[in-house]
């Protein structure tokens, strides 16, 4: 059975891109974006198959 792990990475506008890249470089996969809980900016939520 798979296990799995979990982030939530607040994202910077201006640089969303390259914070998406660099988590998935290290294995990390977008599972969705929502708006922050105070209702600005935006948080990531990803995830990534934990190590056996």
């Amino acid at each position: 059975m798979k296990k799995f792990e979990y982030a939530t990475v607040p994202l910077i506008v201006h640089a969303t891109k390259q914070i998406l890249d660099q988590w998935g470089e290290d294995g990390w996969e977008l599972v969705q974006v929502l708006t922050g809980p105070d209702g600005n900016g935006l948080v990531a939520y990803l995830k990534r198959e934990k190590a056996a």
